[in-house]
């Protein structure tokens, strides 16, 4: 399994592009603005996009996507995610104000775009390719993910601030081998990052000390996503300063996993 980040940003500009990531040729993980680096091919490939939560980073191109390729596809895009996001994108995105309804086109039994909830817990397969949400904690009903190769795994937060239950998710994962974690803002923004239910270095560390090193048969790469633009370098400083133990760098854009 072949994991590529779309985007990994707080914000746009230059190269910069927010949230997304592409699993193998198929399947989404958020659809921030990196999808629309993608090809129309690319685009025609994607079967599934699993979201962690409604913010608009994180789910951009969604409408743009269906709109580009509902004229050639025999089947529909399958938007999976908690009931609470699902109503976001029903009420607020996909309502004829803001965008057509795909999922009453071009009728209610054949549409472009089809819902799937899920709930904390679940776990969505996908030709051996396994996806487990698991807990986050941010301003907005939000869930991580758990991707599984069947050989290795990689989890993804998502936005999040301090979670307790995640760890104890985590810490129950025999063969994990990527984290990717967020890190919106530095240190001087404590009380912002507080306020929004994201992190800084600081809590960061709080929370990666929860993380049972001593369990896992290799040492577990860390990636730090979501660091805000104009501040990245100074995160990344604030969070080497603590002298971890843990492999912790900034995640890139374009970079490529596999699992």
């Amino acid at each position: 399994m072949q994991i590529k980040i779309l985007g990994c940003s707080g914000g746009i500009g230059g190269d910069l592009r927010t949230t997304s990531l592409l699993i193998d040729h198929d399947i989404l993980v958020d659809a921030g603005t990196g999808v629309g680096d993608l090809t129309m091919d690319q685009l025609l490939a994607i079967d599934h996009i699993l979201l962690t939560h409604s913010h608009l980073d994180h789910i951009t191109s969604i409408p743009l996507l269906l709109d580009t390729v509902m004229g050639y596809r025999t089947e529909p895009v399958t938007v999976h995610a908690s009931k609470e996001t699902l109503a976001t994108l029903r009420t607020h995105i996909f309502n004829w104000k803001v965008w057509p309804d795909f999922n009453m086109i071009p009728d209610a039994a054949n549409p472009f775009l089809r819902y799937n909830e899920i709930e904390l817990g679940e776990t969505l397969n996908f030709n051996g390719r396994s996806f487990t949400a698991v807990p986050a904690n941010h301003v907005v009903p939000a869930v991580g993910y758990r991707i599984d190769s069947g050989q290795s795994s990689l989890v993804f937060t998502g936005d999040t601030t301090e979670c307790p239950a995640l760890w104890e998710k985590v810490n129950q994962i025999d063969n994990l081998k990527y984290l990717i974690i967020e890190t919106a803002f530095s240190n001087a923004e404590l009380e912002l990052a507080k306020l929004s239910k994201h992190l800084c270095p600081s809590m960061l560390i709080s929370e990666l000390a929860k993380l049972d090193v001593g369990k896992f048969k290799k040492p577990v790469e860390v990636y730090i996503t979501h660091l805000k633009p104009g501040e990245g370098e100074m995160i990344m400083q604030e969070i080497a300063e603590s002298n971890l133990s843990l492999q912790v760098q900034a995640l890139k854009h374009q970079q490529i996993f596999n699992l």
